[in-house]
């Protein structure tokens, strides 16, 4: 009698029905004259076809290192980058840059944080767009015309056959944003990497890109990581939410156990944040502090020199030991905190809850 062939993986390969993306205990660290820079330490989830994860902190938490990551472009750079990161069976971390560049812009493609530096002011918007497409499709100019010329008009851009040929500079910074995801889009990636992306857009021009966005996700399966400061995006696309401080995940979860029971003591200072148009005086609270350095971290909870809730922890553990990433009672969500779990609990209801 035969038997289905089984589908085989080199050692240390994920087994055969894994998520379209995992990323295991991801490392990236910068040397640097001052010390060394411990940007992202220890990173883990993953994410399906058609699923949609947000990833948010507050600026120098390690969410853009953690995309460049995954794009592969910290090789070739003075970053020591270790883990794994799997995409579709392919191990990017260990990947030639040559064979990393065959994925990029195909398999996997960004949406980068600041258009201005991301496309090349010497050439033309609608070349760096074809250019794009015919790296990776067995097609003429004129098919890769007619396709960058479709997505111009798809993100907005008025009268998109004739600033096809306009150089970056002719554009605002909004349209350039436009063309830049756009560009992106170019090729119909598996994945998209979504930094910011509608930085620089009014609101309805934000409404558009989301929804053009949610279009390519139900047309391809695509799955999709959007870095964002705005939870009201996260809320609108994501599914699986992340939360970095410091350069690791302090809590991790589906969306709307974060939103409406989230466990750690940053998570609720970023709520609480949130500008309302009804409800409580109308102030914005903000986490006191700045962010820790990412060469010099405090010892023990990077974010217990800002919490307000370090008493509800006896001795001096929030100061010496690292907490470890625990699932709470909800499956797949996970927190980063020394405080007990019916304290968190308890706190939530009686202080955090009613000003949400």
């Amino acid at each position: 009698m035969s038997t289905a062939p089984t589908k085989q993986t080199k050692p240390g390969s994920p087994p055969a029905g894994t998520a379209f993306l995992e990323v295991k205990d991801l490392q990236v660290r910068f040397p640097t004259d001052d010390g060394l820079v411990r940007a992202v330490n220890g990173l883990s989830f993953s994410l399906g076809e058609g699923e949609t994860l947000g990833i948010v902190g507050e600026s120098g938490s390690g969410k853009s290192v953690t995309s460049l990551a995954i794009m592969g472009l910290h090789k070739g750079t003075r970053a020591q980058v270790s883990g794994e990161i799997w995409l579709d069976g392919n191990e990017l971390v260990s990947m030639r840059v040559e064979e990393m560049r065959r994925l990029r812009g195909n398999k996997v493609s960004m949406i980068f944080q600041d258009p201005l530096s991301a496309m090349h002011p010497f050439y033309r918007i609608g070349d760096q767009l074809t250019e794009a497409y015919l790296v990776h499709n067995d097609a003429s100019k004129a098919v890769a015309k007619k396709r960058a010329v479709d997505l111009l008009d798809r993100v907005g851009i008025p009268s998109p056959a004739s600033r096809f040929h306009d150089y970056p500079h002719q554009f605002s910074g909004g349209m350039r944003q436009r063309a830049m995801i756009a560009m992106a889009l170019m090729c119909d990636p598996r994945l998209l990497i979504a930094d910011e992306p509608t930085t620089a857009l009014d609101v309805t021009v934000q409404a558009q890109i989301l929804d053009l966005m949610n279009d390519l996700q139900k047309e391809f399966n695509s799955a999709i990581i959007i870095i964002t400061h705005d939870l009201g995006v996260v809320a609108q696309m994501a599914q699986k939410l992340v939360v970095m401080y410091g350069g690791r995940v302090v809590e991790a979860g589906s969306v709307r156990d974060i939103f409406y029971r989230p466990e750690h003591p940053y998570t609720w200072g970023l709520l609480g944040s949130i500008p309302r148009i009804t409800g409580g005086d109308g102030r914005l609270k903000s986490i006191k502090g700045s962010p820790p350095s990412l060469i010099n971290l405090p010892t023990g909870c990077p974010f217990h020199p800002r919490c307000d809730f370090r008493d509800q922890v006896a001795g001096d553990q929030c100061v010496t030991d690292v907490p470890e990433l625990l699932q709470v009672e909800a499956a797949g969500h996970s927190v980063r905190c020394h405080i007990p779990t019916a304290d968190r609990s308890r706190i939530f209801t009686e202080q955090i809850k009613p000003n949400l």
